[in-house]
């Protein structure tokens, strides 16, 4: 009964694992720039002193879906999103460098240029400082153009460029935070003059709501199932016991 009931936990584990991503998937179905995470299990046999007795369900690393989002239409200055393959440079609480699709950016009150989560945006030599202005403008490759309080129409000045980079995917991880970095041992990817951004414009996440809602139905059906299983399993050991408790 052991391999009957250890394969039925081993099922029902995992699948209660993939549950709670796809339910964190969900619950970032409107999170600008979310990339959903993919559960990936892998069947791992069970080394015996002669041979491989039995299979168990063993999760692998997480792994990053990067499809694109849709875009939507803001209107406003300081949303960018990134056309085609890219992310932006943000800085993250640790003070390393994180990596997002989220554009919908802000200045907070000591004018340093800040994402949605509040994560400074990276320029070319560190967090971007934005000085006072009466206009602001965010070029396709970046550059962030202002013309400064009190100064004629025609007196513009770059004052920063975003750094954008276009890393391997294959290269980077998402960490506990939920930011995306270079993964342990990876090189901090360069700037990437060829990625491009569009403003006025923010990038939806990339979870199907409706996929995800019935890849949840059909994880919590498995999962009872499984628990039905190891049930089961109680039952038949209980009656096993029964039988030969009655010699």
């Amino acid at each position: 009964m052991d391999r009957f009931l250890y394969l039925a936990m081993s099922g029902a584990k995992e699948t209660a694992h993939a549950l709670s991503i796809n339910n964190q998937n969900l619950a970032n179905a409107n999170t600008h720039g979310f990339r959903q995470a993919l559960a990936v299990a892998e069947t791992t046999p069970v080394r015996g002193p002669v041979y491989d007795s039995r299979d168990y369900v063993q999760v692998g690393n997480e792994a990053i879906d990067f499809s694109h989002g849709a875009l939507q239409s803001t209107g406003r200055a300081l949303d960018i999103a990134i056309q085609g393959e890219g992310f932006i440079a943000v800085q993250a609480p640790d003070g390393g460098e994180a990596y997002t699709r989220a554009g919908n950016l802000h200045v907070d009150a000591t004018g340093v240029l800040r994402n949605e989560r509040g994560l400074a945006v990276l320029g070319g030599g560190g967090p971007i400082t934005i000085p006072e202005n009466e206009s602001l403008l965010i070029g396709t490759d970046g550059t962030i153009t202002i013309r400064p309080t009190g100064s004629a129409p025609s007196a513009l000045a770059a004052v920063d460029r975003i750094r954008l980079v276009d890393p391997d995917t294959e290269t980077l991880s998402r960490g506990e935070d939920g930011l995306i970095r270079a993964s342990e041992g990876g090189e901090v990817p360069p700037a990437d003059a060829n990625v491009r951004v569009v403003t006025g414009m923010l990038e939806t996440s990339n979870v199907n709501t409706v996929a995800a809602l019935t890849r949840m139905i059909e994880l919590s059906r498995g999962f009872e199932t499984q628990v039905k299983m190891m049930e089961s399993a109680n039952k038949l050991e209980e009656s096993h016991n029964r039988l030969l408790g009655t010699g």
